[in-house]
């Protein structure tokens, strides 16, 4: 059994020098993180604990993990989480092709058959990736979405959080050099263990103030005048206040914002209710959310002055 010992950390990004950094850091890259968001990420980073990040859809979570990886330069390995995610999509499996081409390259002998459960046959998936010794420097794990994987996923995943190693049977511990920087994300589709939380720092993600959104918006799409983006995302967050199935995220404001700018509304313009309608699915995804705001709506709260 061979095992790989943790060592030097010099190739190791620096950290955060405080909560303020961590903001002016992130805003550099085009994300706008509040103070609690920020202090977050700091000791995430700091204290080597996994980032555990919950709230609706589209209000920045991946994109934090996205931002995050280019503010230390460095690599991105994401795992997107789904319903019967196993061990061998998420971790790893033996390359068994390869293993039998090399039995049979040795004639059918199986004297030295162990040789073929090496790193060399090992298919390193993004979990396993994420830990390699190999690496130069702390990758940014992103674990997205955790809530639509299985429960007994989860349980696989606590030895990775706690110590950043994975046991394989015909290696032994494999253990990283640098322990990445880890992201997890839920939507909250299905409460998540407390066994799992227990290891991370937890942080709420809500939507937005009017004035941060603004600034999102602004800071996203610098094409958009300032009386328009005002507009755009009151509309939005009048929007979310409505029984509809799904309200849309501020990943939505920014991609209707950017439509606005193409289709060359301008500021001190109005968001009228054609220009609003034609592109409406930029904000709205499901049919029934479309055609109630289109029958009427939209119109009552472009005349209510909401936007």
């Amino acid at each position: 059994m061979s095992t790989h010992d943790s060592s030097s950390d010099s190739m190791t990004p620096a950290p955060f020098g405080s909560a303020a950094d961590v903001s002016a850091r992130l805003e550099a890259e085009g994300y706008v993180a509040d103070d609690a968001l920020a202090m977050s990420l700091f000791l995430a980073v700091k204290m080597r604990r996994p980032l555990f990040l919950e709230g609706a859809p589209g209000v920045g979570k991946t994109l934090l993990a996205t931002v995050t990886a280019k503010v230390f330069a460095t690599e991105l390995i994401r795992l997107q989480c789904y319903e019967g995610l196993d061990i061998s999509q998420a971790v790893y499996e033996w390359n068994y092709p390869r293993q039998l081409l090399e039995l049979q390259s040795r004639g059918g002998s199986t004297a030295s058959a162990g040789d073929v459960f090496s790193e060399s046959f090992l298919l390193k998936r993004p979990l396993l990736r994420a830990i390699d010794a190999a690496n130069d420097r702390a990758p940014v794990l992103l674990i997205d979405e955790i809530d639509r994987a299985d429960e007994e996923f989860e349980s696989f995943l606590l030895e990775l959080l706690a110590d950043f190693q994975i046991t394989i049977p015909e290696l032994g511990t494999l253990r990283a050099r640098h322990p990445p920087i880890v992201v997890l994300t839920s939507n909250r589709t299905r409460d998540v263990h407390d066994a799992l939380k227990r290891r991370c720092i937890f942080h709420w993600i809500d939507y937005p103030s009017f004035e941060k959104e603004v600034a999102i918006v602004r800071r996203r799409v610098p094409l958009l005048g300032v009386s328009i983006a005002s507009r755009v995302v009151a509309f939005s967050q009048a929007l979310r206040r409505e029984e509809l199935t799904k309200v849309p995220g501020v990943a939505e404001t920014v991609d209707w914002a950017e439509a606005l700018v193409q289709v060359g509304v301008g500021d001190g313009e109005e968001l009228d209710e054609k220009t609003v309608s034609a592109t409406l699915g930029l904000l709205l995804k499901y049919q029934d959310d479309l055609a109630r705001v289109r029958s009427g709506l939209g119109k009552r709260l472009l005349a209510s002055g909401a936007p």
